[in-house]
């Protein structure tokens, strides 16, 4: 089943969005098994995408290939597990976490790849920083040492508003587009999960991140 979901998202996204860019396909592992997850590759995908830092490390070695990305909340205190080991930090959502990945960067002579979160939908549940605060940050962490700035990512909210989501998804498209007519760096803007990601294509998205479109159901017992 893994293999033939790989093969139909593939060949789904070979079309690119709705601006005729390539989609960047990241599989969501969260609780999958390095064995599913070396199927997944062997079927054609090259990137993985964790959310929890002990999966990253657990799983780290036993995965054969593929770009690592984090995408998950990342606590300050797991950053150094992370570092010189992540190909794209997706969820930098707060100042305190910069500092701490321009730091630990800084210290092992490495420069982090990062996506700025922004709380598209101003969710109290969600992090990230605001829309309107979104250029600023992009400009202040587009400067730190240790750190390089390559897009955005942001979590549709729950709707069936699919006006209202498509008006927040040309948002984030704008903020992107503004800022990578300034930045050769800034390539991404990661939006879409496997219940949204059509909506996201359709507005700009050129990265999603797909767990059970992929994989299937979790089984979280």
């Amino acid at each position: 089943m893994i293999e033939q979901n790989v093969q139909n998202i593939l060949n789904e996204l070979k079309r690119g969005n709705a601006f005729g860019e390539k989609v960047t396909l990241v599989a969501a592992t969260k609780t999958r098994t390095a064995e599913e997850i070396n199927r997944a590759i062997r079927a054609g995908i090259t990137d993985i995408g964790e959310n929890r830092v002990q999966e990253f490390r657990d799983k780290f070695d036993a995965v054969q290939g593929g770009n690592r990305h984090f995408i998950g909340h990342l606590q300050t205190n797991k950053v150094k597990y992370l570092i010189g080991k992540t190909h794209l930090y997706h969820s930098v959502d707060r100042d305190e976490l910069t500092e701490e990945l321009a730091t630990r960067s800084q210290k092992a002579g490495v420069v982090s790849d990062i996506l700025i979160q922004i709380n598209i939908g101003n969710e109290e549940s969600k992090g990230g920083y605001p829309l309107s605060e979104g250029y600023a940050v992009y400009r202040r962490l587009s400067a730190q040492a240790g750190l390089r700035v390559r897009g955005f990512m942001a979590m549709l909210p729950v709707s069936d508003d699919a006006a209202y989501l498509g008006a927040l998804c040309d948002d984030m498209r704008a903020l992107f587009e503004k800022t990578r007519r300034e930045d050769e760096n800034v390539a991404y803007l990661s939006m879409g999960m496997s219940g949204d990601y059509t909506l996201c294509l359709a507005h700009g998205a050129n990265m999603v991140r797909l767990g059970t479109a992929v994989f299937g159901e979790r089984n979280y017992g």
